[in-house]
């Protein structure tokens, strides 16, 4: 599962800015991620830091922090402080990166389908399908979720057999946030970001 929703992530963020189509943003995504760690893995294995370097040159730019990081919180985000919610969006997106970052190595281009899109560009969100052909030959249906900002399409969510990472991390922190706090929860994601770029 990790190592497909890293594929999820990075194929679909790694986009040029004149991908203007959801179904645009995912056939220059795998070729541009091919190009950024083709002949580069040996080395970006052995270096987390250049690794974390080279994914977040590709992602920041192509990804809704902040709408996915509202979704994560749902109810919690209206109770957050602004500076919280400023806090929170950046620990999210580093822990994203963090937690995903060794499955960028295993990613393949060739094994990723894209289906016909069947979506209504004049809706501000659309989702793109693919099926992601695993080593057993099995094919994995991944939707790629996207959102229109001023003609920009950037990825906010990713389902993978119907499970979306999204609901999965509200899930998550969710529990950990009622057993705790959301200061607390914020406060550890910086900590294990920390130490993960360390």
């Amino acid at each position: 599962m990790k190592k497909i929703v890293i594929m999820c992530l990075l194929a679909l963020c790694a986009v040029p800015a004149m991908a203007n189509t959801p179904v645009s943003v995912i056939e220059e995504a795998a070729k541009l991620l091919d190009q950024s760690i083709t002949g580069h893995k040996e080395e970006l294995a052995k270096d987390s830091a250049s690794l974390y370097k080279v994914i977040d040159s590709i992602l920041l730019p192509r990804f809704d922090r902040t709408y996915a990081a509202q979704l994560v919180l749902g109810k919690n985000w209206r109770d957050a402080s602004p500076e919280q919610r400023t806090r929170f969006i950046d620990a999210f997106y580093k822990s994203l990166l963090h937690r995903y970052a060794d499955g960028v190595l295993e990613y393949d281009s060739s094994r990723v389908e894209i289906l016909p899109f069947d979506g209504d560009l004049s809706q501000p969100r659309n989702k793109v399908q693919t099926m992601v052909r695993l080593d057993d030959g099995t094919k994995v249906p991944v939707d790629y979720w996207l959102v229109n900002r001023s003609g920009n399409w950037l990825m906010f969510d990713v389902r993978i057999e119907g499970i979306s990472y999204v609901q999965n991390f509200r899930a998550e922190l969710n529990s950990e946030i009622q057993s705790t706090s959301l200061e607390k929860v914020i406060e550890r994601l910086e900590a294990d970001a920390n130490k993960a770029g360390q």
